[in-house]
């Protein structure tokens, strides 16, 4: 059966429409490339995540975020490797992976600060609505060239058994390594190699990126080094906040993009708001009035 001219027309003009959707996602793409020419965008990244104060309600909340940025870091097309998780019976009270991929660092710098939940608790037997804090740090995976002295006697080891999943050595021999840096207060640990030393010298990799970065922050002057912005894990600080009940909403603070779709979000759809962040960023961090919902 022959098309009309009409009908033809129709079917000419779908097609086109269908080729116009994944040439402007090229473009969009393209264009956020253009933003991220900062030092180490293009490298991997170390991504860690530590509940606030609150207990039971803080380690689930960590637990729910470690498994969104999995998720996103699959969808994304990188790679990881978990090198941290220290587990309780209702969540984790620590977690470091490494994600390895073409500018890693660059797209996951934005989820850098503290997370805010809001939700009916699950541990609360009178269901009432519980506020949980989480920070997560994002850092570069440094050249192996780059100068950061670390002296032996401003560092403390400790050595203890490894936990979580990890292969049949785990928790049979005390390798895991955490690294206390004094001056500074920082603290790494790694326990996902075999041997102390090998976790001792990834841990020390995490330290010196750790170092790096506030550095440089303190360098600039023109925001709070490392330590300030996550020593307070609590109100006032977030960058985002996750409303379960009475409504659901993901909003940033800082770009204002925000989604009713918390589902979507929490199964690692955070592309939108890394996008914002990126564009927000590259036109140099312009204070927005965006407000905060309760």
């Amino acid at each position: 059966m022959e098309l009309t001219e009409q009908e033809g027309d129709d079917e000419t003009f779908k097609e086109l429409f269908q080729q116009l959707d994944p040439i402007a996602r090229k473009i969009d793409n393209l264009e956020l490339t253009t933003f991220l020419s900062e030092p180490y965008d293009a490298s991997d990244a170390y991504l860690s995540i530590k509940p606030g104060a609150g207990g039971t309600e803080s380690c689930d909340w960590a637990s729910m975020l470690y498994r969104m940025y999995l998720r996103y870091v699959e969808q994304a097309g990188f790679k990881y490797e978990v090198l941290d998780l220290q587990e309780e019976d209702q969540g984790i009270k620590a977690a470091t992976i490494l994600v390895k991929g073409g500018f890693a660092y660059g797209y996951l710098k934005a989820e850098k600060g503290v997370h805010r939940l809001v939700r009916i608790s699950p541990f609360d037997s009178n269901a009432r609505r519980h506020t949980s804090f989480s920070a997560v740090d994002v850092l570069p995976v440094l050249p192996d060239d780059i100068d950061i002295e670390i002296k032996d006697d401003d560092i403390k080891l400790d050595f203890f058994r490894s936990s979580g999943a990890g292969g049949q050595h785990v928790n049979k021999t005390s390798s895991a390594v955490r690294i206390t840096h004094i001056p500074s207060g920082i603290v790494v640990a790694c326990q996902i190699e075999r041997s102390q030393h090998a976790n001792r010298d990834r841990a020390l990799k995490m330290l010196k990126a750790k170092l790096y970065e506030q550095q440089q922050e303190e360098q600039r002057k023109a925001i709070k080094n490392i330590q300030g912005e996550m020593k307070n894990i609590g109100w006032g600080s977030q960058i985002r906040s996750y409303v379960f009940c009475p409504y659901t909403l993901v909003k940033d603070l800082r770009t204002g993009e925000h989604t009713s779709d918390v589902k979507k979000v929490m199964d690692g759809d955070l592309e939108p708001f890394i996008k914002a962040y990126l564009k927000w960023h590259a036109n140099g961090e312009k204070a927005m009035d965006v407000g905060e919902d309760e």
